[in-house]
């Protein structure tokens, strides 16, 4: 346990559990938990045949199943073109929720005919993936959510090296024209405002709730493919997200006197609205799990487990998504997979 609270002895994150929450997760209910608990907590028995009846479950009678019947046969979601809105049923979040359910395209044909809509429709002229498809409806949280999702879906394509150029080159400022210029579309807009994570929609400050996607999505890329303007942009990144006490959040909050109350809430799924624990996860992901300024993060990660190594449900968009992921408040499969996930990263 000492090497959580930032000391040096060697810990399995297993033994960070309070009780052992695998059976729970391997239950038949909710089809779909068990085919992640596989894939990201057992991979050495997904070649099973119970690791294969629960992927099939998963895209048969789980929310991946759900998710894809109300895709239609173009490869989009409610209304055709860049595909934000409506929230959150759309393109976009479809496919953001389809890749934090674990689905795969070498699973699904409907899957890749999406997502090449999503780059049809959605990625700029410069990169930047837009809400309207035009190059100043773009936002940090937007390209590194859509990054992310494209990557865990395994979707490759030749636009997304421009697509991750572009994301480090708008943290760093290398290349892009200052707000206000005229004759380039590589230029910062009213949203996507400045370097260093800086947001419209949080007062022309830097964005953490962005920052944290932006990472997440460098998180996903392989090393061989890290130019040196995008682990310039990393380093920025977890500068500016260790710069504080992660557990704190005293990140910029440009319309509030304190950070939102949302940074404590774990929900599932997670779409532009950041917690804690996707800080871990994105620090995690790039090799930092370990640093000890996250070590207060960790704390609070696994001092919101319950006695049976389970985690609540703590923020859900109910009512808002194809499909629903549990009761708030209540231990919650969804949640205790990607606590469980970041806390392997981290000590495995």
């Amino acid at each position: 346990m000492t090497e959580a609270l930032g000391g040096g002895c060697v810990v399995h994150w297993k033994d960070l559990i309070h009780a052992d929450p695998l059976p729970w997760l391997l239950q038949d209910e909710p089809p779909g938990a068990a085919y992640l608990t596989y894939k990201f907590l057992l991979e050495d028995e997904m070649a099973t045949a119970s690791a294969e009846r629960a992927r099939q479950a998963a895209y048969q009678d789980g929310p991946i199943g759900v998710i894809l019947a109300r895709m239609q046969p173009e490869g989009y979601w409610e209304e055709p073109g860049p595909g934000y809105d409506p929230k959150y049923r759309s393109t976009v979040w479809s496919l953001i929720a389809l890749a934090q359910l674990g689905a795969c395209l070498l699973d699904d044909e409907r899957i890749a005919a999406a997502c090449n809509y999503l780059v049809t429709h959605s990625l700029s002229e410069v990169g930047g993936f837009s809400a309207s498809g035009a190059p100043g409806a773009t936002a940090d949280c937007l390209q590194g959510n859509l990054l992310t999702a494209l990557l865990d879906l395994d979707y490759r394509h030749p636009r997304l090296d421009e697509a991750f150029d572009w994301m480090a080159r708008t943290v760093t400022g290398d290349g892009i024209a200052p707000l206000g210029s005229k004759g380039t579309p590589r230029r910062y807009y009213a949203g996507k405002c400045g370097p260093n994570f800086a947001c419209g929609a949080n007062n022309k400050l830097p964005c953490a709730w962005g920052a944290v996607k932006v990472m997440l999505a460098f998180g996903r890329l392989p090393i061989e493919k890290r130019t040196p303007q995008i682990e310039a942009a990393i380093q920025q990144g977890v500068d500016f997200l260790l710069g504080v006490d992660p557990a704190t959040a005293a990140y910029p909050a440009g319309w509030a006197e304190k950070p939102s109350g949302n940074w404590w809430k774990f929900g599932f799924p997670v779409f532009y609205v950041t917690d804690i624990l996707q800080i871990v996860e994105a620090l995690a992901s790039l090799g930092y799990g370990k640093d000890p300024r996250l070590a207060n993060a960790l704390k609070m990660v696994l001092a919101k487990q319950d006695r049976q190594g389970r985690w609540a449900l703590e923020y859900d968009y109910a009512g808002k998504t194809w499909a629903e992921f549990g009761q708030k408040k209540q231990p919650n499969q969804w949640v205790t997979l990607r606590a469980l996930r970041a806390i392997k990263q981290v000590y495995a």
